[in-house]
């Protein structure tokens, strides 16, 4: 029971910060700790500036591991797809089960997959976008089960966190319409169905969403293997479509601000001392993104 209480604390605090009040000196504060950064963001190339202006613009920004160029994203494929095979379904899970994640000990084995969120080219990138200092909450990798399940991940949804939340999400197989792809509702449509639903947070299911806004809105992002999504998950409805061909693998890593305030519903997937163990070759920088608590603005 004692589990339950940190969420029902943060649902009692996110009401409050809607108090118009509240809410006004939140949204002063919030704008002044941006301004005040913007001299500090670091350098970034044009082709990066792009990108980030397509995640302010649209939501997301579709990309590829070879057309990042980072040194170790062979390491991260071969790796991510190595560990497929080791994502067993449980012969004694129920009906219901939609989703497998690698265990925090599969993550441990195979640590270029979570040290790939801290390349510093993709922390600068998301600084940016964010226009704070990064947070980095680590990684999941998932396995979606082809099946008609429509539940948790699946449901329309935006990212609760902070006030903006980016995710990284990589096609470790072939995505196509029919493979699960990440769908999303552009932005501009996005601020539209959230005042007409009064939405705050939680989960929407598909035919209710047809009902305000027409299918032919929705985007699917399909690709290759090795294909990258930026997406600011906290300002785009979304959701992983049900696969129907064959189960979908893919690699999510998760980011926000370091700012104390409106933070919810953060929790580290890896334990404390296996992130020190994790830490031990990296910069100062990223150490910070790591450890943001340490750091919380």
């Amino acid at each position: 029971m004692n589990f339950l209480l940190p969420k029902i604390q943060k649902r009692i605090f996110k009401k409050i910060y809607q108090i118009p009040f509240v809410k006004q000196q939140n949204d002063i504060a919030y704008q002044m700790a941006i301004n005040k950064h913007k001299t500090n963001l670091p350098i970034i190339s044009k082709d990066d500036l792009e990108l980030v202006e397509k995640i302010n613009h649209e939501g997301v920004a579709i990309t590829s591991l070879d057309n990042l160029g980072i040194t170790s994203n062979p390491q991260l494929l071969q790796t991510a797809q190595h560990l497929t095979s080791q994502i067993q379904l449980d012969i004694n899970s129920d009906d219901n089960q939609y989703v497998i994640h690698a265990s925090s000990q599969q993550i441990m084995a195979y640590p270029t997959i979570f040290l790939w969120g801290l390349e510093q080219r993709l922390l600068n990138i998301i600084e940016h976008y964010i226009g704070l200092p990064v947070a980095y909450h680590g990684t999941y990798f998932r396995r979606d089960l082809a099946n008609q399940l429509e539940k948790g991940s699946r449901l329309w949804h935006l990212d609760p966190e902070d006030r903006k939340v980016l995710k990284i999400i990589v096609y470790v197989n072939d995505v196509s319409e029919n493979h699960g792809p990440f769908q999303y509702i552009p932005l501009s449509l996005t601020s539209n169905i959230v005042q007409y639903l009064k939405y705050n947070y939680g989960y929407i299911p598909n035919n209710t969403m047809q009902k305000v806004i027409s299918p032919d809105n929705y985007k699917s992002c399909i690709g290759s293997s090795g294909t990258v999504i930026f997406a600011g998950t906290g300002s785009i409805f979304h959701r992983g479509k049900a696969p129907e061909a064959s189960d979908r693998f893919t690699i999510f890593f998760d980011y926000t601000s370091r700012r104390k305030k409106e933070l919810f519903y953060i929790n580290n997937y890896l334990p404390y001392q296996a992130l020190l163990k994790l830490s031990t070759n990296l910069s100062v920088q990223q150490k910070q993104s790591l450890f943001w608590k340490e750091y919380l603005e």
